[in-house]
């Protein structure tokens, strides 16, 4: 999932930005309002973490702003600010949730869950494709109740595909869901994951749709699409 961070404290940001890569998000880290703001125009999250005294636009300026235009982009709202006045100020700009600083890497990836979780209409945090399971609490998969051994990008690359199952992403989507600015990012690096999600899924789970992309399927499932290629390299 590709997240959004607004943290204008260095150590703060880096280390927040960090953790939540580590888990296997893609995040784009800025250090401003203004700057979080724009980053909205160019750029569909799947949610946003946002301090609240970010410098030149705050960040409940910042979620006015989206809401006004009708951004519905689940917002986790950073504040040093614990007094009920302020939490309700906060909620009612149209922060969906808030977390209390000092933060803990682990309550803050929770949150980010439940919010993710609830924009999709689902209560249950437990994703399943066919004989496919994705515990996004643990980031982890298992295929007919045995577990996968998945890198962080390969989980994240997996989990992009079975929330559209049957449905092609192309590279620079999966790209997009994988990897944060400034992140080196190889030519070869999405069909390299592919080709590892294969060899661990086995034959007939991701199938390259030619001149399109690539899309998750249950094994003897129908494609609807005759231009399938389930060749086993990408």
């Amino acid at each position: 999932m590709r997240l959004l961070l607004a943290e204008d404290d260095p150590d703060l940001g880096r280390a927040l930005s960090d953790g939540l890569r580590h888990l296997g998000h893609a995040v784009d880290w800025v250090e401003d309002g203004l700057h979080a703001l724009h980053a909205f125009d160019a750029t569909p999250y799947a949610a946003a973490i946002l301090d609240w005294n970010l410098p030149r636009m705050s960040g409940v300026d910042v979620i006015a702003a989206l809401r006004r235009r009708g951004d519905g982009t689940p917002v986790l709202l950073l504040t040093a600010r614990d007094a009920l006045d302020d939490r309700v100020t906060g909620l009612d700009c149209g922060a969906d949730d808030y977390v209390v600083k000092p933060v803990h890497l682990d309550e803050l990836a929770a949150r980010v869950r439940a919010l993710l979780r609830r924009s999709g209409g689902d209560a249950v945090p437990v994703q399943r494709v066919g004989a496919l399971e994705l515990d996004p609490a643990v980031r982890s998969a298992r295929l007919d109740g045995h577990p996968l051994e998945l890198s962080p990008r390969e989980y994240a690359l997996l989990e992009s595909l079975a929330t559209h199952p049957g449905r092609a992403l192309s590279r620079a989507q999966l790209e997009e869901a994988v990897y944060g600015w400034g992140e080196e990012v190889a030519s070869n690096a999405i069909e390299v994951h592919i080709h590892h999600l294969r060899r661990k899924l086995g034959p007939g789970w991701v199938r390259t749709l030619r001149g399109v992309g690539y899309a998750l399927f249950p094994p003897n499932g129908t494609t609807g699409n005759d231009t399938a290629d389930e060749s086993e390299m990408p």
